[in-house]
């Protein structure tokens, strides 16, 4: 059996030896794509792999199509939008995702731009705490449950509304379960979003949501960029000289933010939620162990498709 890791931007070396330890181990052939710069070299690396692991490299039919031998495709990460699940069913191919390996890297990068907005992104003036804050997590997921634990330590007062999360599972964890998205969003000043990119949450941060939110409204967004209505983004920046919008996923509306509202608006150049030393090395490695446990076994504990 031979693994490839198809890599536009590489994992860390360490990465890739404890992938290689869980491969060989395993009896199986490990082939390496990193940093490549044509489709045509993914397609020729695939011809003859029966797994593949991948970060955010694009995985469509036309790569299907290519891999004869191909039984599962891992996406090191939480989001998987990057494969075409329906053509991987078309030609019997498993996807799966590696949940929860990044999910405190993207939690502690949230904190890191809450923190740097309300010290007015160290601009010398005054700025306010987070202690006794209202922060509502949109989605209670891996990282909804690391951003509520890292909240606690702030002295923040956590709520959280997931619509496939029970009340149950959210106040285990001390945290407190709203009903809807409308109630957390009119209860908190800060909110934390993590739902995913589907057909139902596509642009569903839009201007009636957000204008519910108190005074001093902080939205900051390490989910997907497909999930806010730019349009309407724009429109409570122009209503409401309070709100403020932080986000590791650049908008299209980038420019005109940065133009006209750069004291209230934040973005990294590039995804960045997963990008430490630790989340590469977990998800990695976590990928072989699937791959490796799915061709020995069958277990297909996390496939998406």
């Amino acid at each position: 059996m031979k693994v490839l890791i198809a890599t536009d931007k590489p994992f860390a070396a360490v990465a890739v030896n404890g992938i290689r330890d869980a491969v060989e181990k395993a009896g199986f052939e490990l082939a390496l794509l990193e940093k490549y710069t044509e489709k045509a070299q993914l397609l020729d690396a695939v011809k003859d792999a029966n797994a593949i692991i991948i970060r955010s490299d694009i995985i469509d039919s036309e790569v299907f199509d290519a891999a004869k031998q191909l039984k599962i495709v891992v996406r090191a990460g939480a989001g998987f939008d990057n494969v075409d699940l329906q053509a991987a069913t078309a030609h019997n191919v498993c996807v799966m995702n590696t949940p929860g390996q990044n999910a405190n890297a993207v939690a502690e990068l949230v904190f890191g731009m809450m923190v740097y907005a309300i010290r007015n992104f160290y601009n010398g003036s005054s700025g306010t705490e987070l202690k006794g804050k209202k922060l509502g997590i949109h989605a209670f997921g891996n990282v909804g449950s690391n951003v509520a634990r890292i909240a606690k330590g702030f002295g923040m007062d956590v709520y959280a509304y997931d619509a496939y999360c029970s009340t149950d599972m959210i106040e285990r964890q001390d945290v407190k379960a709203l009903e809807s998205a409308e109630e957390l969003y009119a209860t908190c000043q800060f909110i934390s979003l993590h739902i995913p990119a589907t057909d139902e949450t596509k642009n569903s941060i839009n201007q009636v949501l957000l204008s519910k939110m108190p005074k001093g409204a902080m939205l900051i967004n390490t989910a997907r960029k497909e999930v806010i209505n730019e349009a309407e983004l724009m429109k409570i920046f122009a209503e409401r000289t309070d709100f403020k919008y932080l986000t590791d996923i650049m908008p299209a509306c980038h420019a005109e933010l940065t133009e006209k509202y750069a004291d209230r608006y934040f973005s990294t150049p590039k995804k960045m939620g997963a990008q430490t030393a630790e989340a590469n090395i977990n998800a990695g490695i976590a990928a072989a162990n699937q791959i490796v446990k799915f061709l020995k076994e069958g277990d297909r504990k996390f496939q998406v498709n």
